[in-house]
């Protein structure tokens, strides 16, 4: 991928199986959809937790680039630069 920022995508605990157990994976990305094009080829299991089979964010996930929620940026074409950060951050409920 020309000219694809380096970044950093943190994994929730509840996901870290999908990808060896890691917090932190480091990627190349231009884009947050890149960066979920990525994740699919590399750690599948782990794409599942994030996407449904259409590509779309899981109704319970929420993805953040660096402090921004990106339904505030562009979506999944939400630019991404060099040393950004793509916080992975399951939605929390109970009662």
């Amino acid at each position: 991928m020309s000219g694809a920022a380096s970044i950093r995508i943190l994994v929730p605990t509840m996901l870290r199986d999908g990808c060896g157990g890691a917090s932190e994976l480091s990627l190349a990305a231009t884009t947050v959809r890149g960066a979920l094009e990525v994740i699919e080829q590399r750690y599948p299991f782990l794409y599942r937790g994030i996407c449904y089979e259409t590509g779309a964010v899981r109704r319970h996930v929420n993805l953040f680039v660096n402090a921004d929620h990106i339904r505030d940026l562009e979506g999944l074409d939400a630019a991404l630069r060099p040393g950004d950060v793509v916080a992975v951050l399951p939605a929390v409920s109970g009662g």
